[in-house]
Formats: structure tokens, sequence, C-alpha cells
């Protein structure tokens, strides 16, 4: 069995599936995926990600802030945050982060976004979904100062080995995506080759980044297996073993998720 463990279902592209989130979901379901982690960005949002834990048994959501989402002027309120993180669904925080890759400009404001959420983890000790890019040096310093118990999860890596390894050394989990199938990813698949077996995680981001052979069409739950085929292969395990071990990382990461088997 497979976790997806990052994908925004509210924001799917369901014209492959007649428009219906269930027959997406199902698709996945009999491709071998069993649990879903459907993933907030926004205020606006966090209503949407804990209907759909709600709705189904196998997804869970996490509730937060995308640094290019944070209101301008505004980062977001630690005791809203905290109020929607007591939802039983809500399993996660973030994602959070920070990206000066587009909004170089917003570095002040995304990090007390990013701060907030980091204070929310120490309070609530649910484990961070964390988006960085562009931001490297400031990302792994606000980590170290934060020395979070229950650390989270650098999701879509796409740094190098040497950030991977600090995170790792944080206790982090490194995620990977499509990205890594993609041909201009060498320097990404070093990277995937040298991550502990025990701290990998699998998401396709969708709708977003869909793996070789589907690039540049939109992204669907169902191609995590695409994902993860390409990565056992890369790291020269079994297809079954690597399917387990990812799931079983999540469940250690994610304790609240209600994944089955």
């Amino acid at each position: 069995m497979l976790v997806d463990s990052h994908c925004h279902l509210d924001r799917l592209d369901l014209s492959a599936h007649d428009g219906s989130l269930d027959a997406a979901l199902e698709a996945a379901r009999q491709r071998g995926v069993g649990h879903f982690l459907c993933i907030g960005v926004s205020a606006d949002n966090a209503g949407d990600v804990k209907a759909l834990a709600d709705r189904y048994a196998d997804v869970d959501c996490s509730v937060g802030v995308h640094p290019l989402d944070v209101q301008p002027g505004a980062a977001p309120a630690l005791d809203w945050l905290l109020s929607e993180l007591n939802h039983p669904r809500v399993v996660a925080i973030g994602e959070t982060g920070l990206d000066y890759h587009y909004e170089p400009e917003a570095a002040q404001l995304q990090q007390l976004s990013f701060r907030v959420h980091l204070e929310a983890a120490q309070q609530t000790g649910k484990p961070v979904v964390i988006h960085t890019r562009g931001a490297r040096a400031d990302t792994l310093a606000m980590l170290r100062e934060a020395a979070l118990p229950n650390a989270g999860v650098l999701h879509c890596f796409t740094e190098d080995w040497d950030m991977a390894k600090a995170a790792l050394d944080m206790g982090y989990y490194i995620s990977l995506s499509g990205i890594v199938t993609f041909r201009n990813a060498d320097a990404l698949r070093d990277v995937a080759s040298k991550v502990p077996a025990d701290r990998l995680l699998v998401e396709t981001d969708s709708p977003y980044l869909a793996p070789i052979p589907y690039r540049g069409k939109p992204n669907l739950p169902q191609y995590v297996r695409e994902v993860a085929e390409f990565l056992a292969m890369l790291r020269g395990e079994s297809y079954e073993r690597f399917a387990e071990q990812t799931t079983e990382n999540f469940k250690r990461l994610f304790p609240q998720a209600r994944v089955q088997g």
C-alpha cells in the first residue's frame, strides 16, 4: 500500500474522471494508494480540506498558510491556527515555509508566518509540512531555532544533498514528487538515492508536477504509483518493500493519521 503524503484534493482537475473526486480517489485506490494527506494552503481553504477529511475515511488533512498565500501585511494569527488544529482529522501543520523565488520582497512577512506555524507545532506537537524555495539558509536557520521535537517533512524536495542532510540531522523527513522523474533532475536523483529508507516519503503534490510519462498534464493522486515505482528502481529496492517502508514512515511521522493496514 502507498500513501500520497501531499496532495491538494480541493484543487484537482477532475476532467479525466468526469468531474468526480470519488472516481479520482477510487482510481488511486485501485492502484494501491491507501491513504491521502490533503494539504491546507490558506485560511480560505481550511474548511474545504477539513470537509474532505471528514467525508473520506482514507483522507486526513493539514491546515496552514503557504508562504505565497500569506496576506499582504498580515501573518496568520496563532489563535486561529491553534483553533483549526483542534479538528480531529487535522494531523499536520502547513504547508508553511519560505519561498523567495517568487516573492523575495515578502521575505520578512513569510518569516513571521513561518514562525507562527513553528510556534503552533511547539504547542501542539503536530508535525510541520514545509515548502522551501530559494530560501535555503533562512529555512534551515529557522528550523534549528525552533528545534521541534516532532519535526516534520520538507515536501516536494528539490534542493541538494547538503540541505537534505542538514534537515535529516534535525529529525526531518524528505518527500519526493514527480520532479524526480524529470530528465533534468540528476542532482535530485542523487539526493533520492542517499536519503535513509526510514526517512523518505512520496507524494504527488497534485494537481501540480505530474511525473513522467504524464508531465505537462494535470497531476492526480493515482500517479504517486509512478513516483514510487521510479524511486524503488532508482534505489535498487523492490516496489513492494518501498511502498511498505514509505507507508510505515508516514504513519510514524503523522501518528494521528487514520491509516488502515
